[in-house]
């Protein structure tokens, strides 16, 4: 009997090792290793007699201006947001990996999508049972539809069912839950993903259909599993937001065939996912009374502008040493821009604190919000409301001067399509035009701001 060659595996970033040590070599993590043994059969192909296959292609070189271009043809979700992301539709043959915080909502989103489709589509679960399914399908939607439902974790197993049933698009929840015969390991370890992967990347490749993974994360927000996994794939969905919010992102990690600067913006119901068509008219609060601290930005998400309220708290620091506390904003940025307002504009804010909020639970790191939050921190600081009429979009450099910012014209078009009558903009902005629906302001530092506001 053969002996059976196992190898070392990093749990951390799939590093394989010979032998056991503490650290990995890679990633330098203490305590990760874990055994497991290598494949011990030679086939590993998705299909379950693959004696019958025939025998493929080779492929052979060729000049880059002999290869004629096919245009591809994108199947629709029927989700506008969805299509957006992907770049218009799903591809055929390729694999998406769609990621995301547990009880994010990543089921919801592709058995909603699941049931939306004209195609034939079988939906596989290793998580949940058939019955488990069916309750939040009778939630979401009750039109008869296409989608089939498989509660199976084994690789071979899936694969002779699509061969029964032919489905146009497969989807996998999720890709740690599946197992397969020719590797001898635990579900979820860093082999057993890897191969499972390549075996549904096959399948995708061979049959032109489209597949859609859910993929678990790690307590660093990272795709769990090897790092090659994210390479292996064709598209990396990452799906965020705060439970405790109804708002959900929809964010292109990598995409083969489309832009990564898109995103889709959805809101949690008890039905499923709605789509946000204008998100700016949610996340800004229409409230008639005007309170300080309140500031209203002009920001880009991928290529789609968006309104978003900040707001600012500034107190006195009962405590020796004042806080600094942000939500969906970077604390290392709320920091420089309180020391520039002290160094520049000769505000005293290092013995206060200060509180710093984008509301919705978005996560914006636009640098074109820094005048919005430098006027929130301002108004707040003097009890001085900002005109509601007034909303910004610049930034702010260290030595207190307004720079500007990227498509300074989509932003102005935005902020004139909900009702703004003024914005702030840097004085080196260049706009295409000047006659405008909106009155553009143009500073070119910090003390310019304050001359308008107070």
């Amino acid at each position: 009997m053969a002996k059976v060659k196992t190898v070392f595996y990093c749990q951390n970033c799939g590093a394989q090792h010979a032998k056991w040590q503490g650290q990995c070599n890679a990633c330098k993590e203490w305590n990760t290793l874990s055994e497991e043994v290598l494949e011990k059969k030679e086939s590993n192909s998705w299909k379950s007699t693959s004696s019958s296959s025939p025998q493929k292609r080779q492929s052979k070189p060729r000049k880059i201006e002999d290869i004629e271009l096919s245009k591809i043809e994108r199947l629709s979700t029927l989700n506008g947001e969805f299509n957006r992301v992907l770049g218009g539709g799903l591809v055929p043959g390729s694999v998406t990996l769609l990621g995301g915080e547990p009880g994010i909502g990543k089921s919801t989103l592709l058995l909603q999508l699941s049931l939306q489709f004209q195609q034939k589509v079988l939906y596989v679960s290793g998580e949940e049972s058939q019955q488990q399914i069916k309750l939040r399908a009778e939630r979401i939607s009750n039109e008869p539809n296409n989608c089939f439902i498989l509660a199976e974790t084994k690789t071979q197993s899936i694969f002779r069912q699509v061969e029964a049933l032919q489905p146009d698009i497969l989807i996998v929840d999720s890709i740690q839950t599946l197992h397969t015969d020719y590797v001898e390991s635990s579900p979820g370890s860093v082999s057993q993903i890897r191969e499972c992967t390549s075996e549904l990347i096959k399948f995708a490749k061979e049959t032109h259909t489209p597949v859609l993974l859910i993929g678990h994360i790690n307590k660093e927000g990272h795709i769990a599993g090897p790092k090659v996994l994210e390479h292996m794939v064709d598209v990396v969905l990452q799906f965020e937001g705060d439970r405790n919010y109804v708002y959900r992102i929809l964010r292109a990690h990598k995409n083969r065939y489309g832009s990564t600067n898109e995103l889709g913006i959805f809101e949690m119901q008890a039905y499923g996912l709605k789509e946000v068509a204008n998100p700016s008219d949610l996340l800004i609060s229409n409230t008639e009374e005007h309170l300080s601290g309140t500031a209203i930005a002009s920001t880009l998400e991928g290529l789609r502008p968006l309104m978003i309220e900040i707001q600012a708290l500034v107190s006195s620091a009962v405590y020796g040493t004042p806080q600094r506390s942000t939500t969906g904003y970077p604390v290392k940025r709320l920091n420089m821009l309180l020391a520039v307002l002290e160094k520049r504009a000769g505000f005293k804010l290092g013995a206060k604190d200060v509180f710093l909020n984008i509301t919705g639970g978005i996560t914006v790191e636009d640098p074109a919000i820094d005048l919005a939050v430098v006027a929130a921190i301002l108004s707040s600081n003097e009890d001085e409301p900002i005109p509601s009429d007034l909303c910004f979009a610049a930034e702010v450099g260290l030595a207190g001067e307004i720079r500007p910012v990227t498509r300074v014209e989509q932003r102005v078009v935005e902020a004139e399509k909900l009702g703004f009558e003024r914005i702030l903009i840097s004085k080196q902005s260049k706009l295409p035009k000047t006659d405008y629906g909106i009155q553009v302001l143009k500073v070119a530092k910090i003390q310019d701001l304050v001359k308008i506001l107070f």
